[in-house]
């Protein structure tokens, strides 16, 4: 509880417990707004049907920023 006119509480990146998860639809307007402002893409690799170009990508990704790390169950 705060007294009216009290300057508010700091706000930090490590305060994780006060915010919900970031929906579907508002990553895809982020994604829309980065894309069209700063020519970044996002893609899912699973949204991508083609296998020549969704290996093509993953293949783009690899080179420049490395394997992704692998789960270790391997089916068990």
């Amino acid at each position: 509880m705060t007294l009216t006119g009290a300057p508010r509480l700091p706000r930090s990146s490590l305060d994780r417990g006060t915010r919900s998860a970031t929906t579907a639809p508002e990553m895809e307007m982020l994604r829309r707004r980065v894309w069209q402002q700063q020519g970044v893409v996002s893609l899912h690799l699973e949204d991508i049907t083609d296998p020549w170009l969704r290996q093509a990508i993953q293949n783009e990704a690899v080179r420049r920023w490395g394997p992704r790390p692998q789960e270790k169950n391997h089916g068990r």
